[in-house]
C-alpha cells in the first residue's frame, strides 16, 4: 500500500480510539452525581479506557485500538446526608468516584487528539486529490 493510504488507516484508527475515549468521558461526566438506588448501594463507578498498539499486517503500520474499558477501582466518596434515599443506616451516602475537573482535562486532551487525527485525514485526502489531478493533466 502507498504511504497516503497507510496514513489514512493510522489516522482513522486514532479517530475511532479518541471518539471512544470521548464517549467514556461523557458517560463519567453525565453520571458524576448518580448515587445508588437503595440505602447503602454503590453509586456509578467511573469508567476508564485503555489503548493498545496493533500492527496492520497489510501495511505494517502501527495502529491504535481499544484494549479495555473498565471501572476505576478508587474508593467512593462518602457524604453524611441521613435524609438521602441512598443513605446507609449510619446516614452516609456513597458518591461516585468521578472528579469533573479530571474528566474535563481528559475530554480536552481527547478532543485535541481527535482534531489532530482529523487534520491528518484532511491532508492525506488533499494530497491524493492533487496526485489524481496531476495524473489527469498528462
Amino acid at each position: 500500500m502507498d504511504p497516503l493510504t497507510t496514513a489514512l488507516k493510522v489516522a482513522g484508527s486514532g479517530l475511532h480510539a479518541e471518539s471512544s475515549r470521548l464517549r467514556v468521558v461523557s458517560e463519567n461526566i453525565a453520571n458524576a452525581n448518580s448515587t445508588g438506588d437503595t440505602p447503602g448501594a454503590d453509586p456509578y463507578a467511573r469508567k476508564t479506557i485503555a489503548f493498545q498498539s496493533t500492527v496492520d499486517r497489510a501495511t505494517q503500520a502501527a495502529l491504535v485500538g481499544i484494549k479495555d474499558i473498565d471501572t476505576d477501582k478508587a474508593a467512593f466518596v462518602q457524604k453524611f446526608d441521613p435524609s438521602h434515599p441512598a443513605a446507609d443506616p449510619d446516614g452516609y451516602v456513597k458518591l461516585p468516584n468521578v472528579n469533573p475537573i479530571v474528566e474535563m482535562a481528559d475530554m480536552r486532551e481527547a478532543n485535541r487528539s481527535y482534531q489532530a487525527n482529523l487534520q491528518v485525514l484532511k491532508q492525506a485526502r488533499e494530497l491524493i486529490s492533487m496526485t489524481i489531478d496531476l495524473m489527469r493533466a498528462r
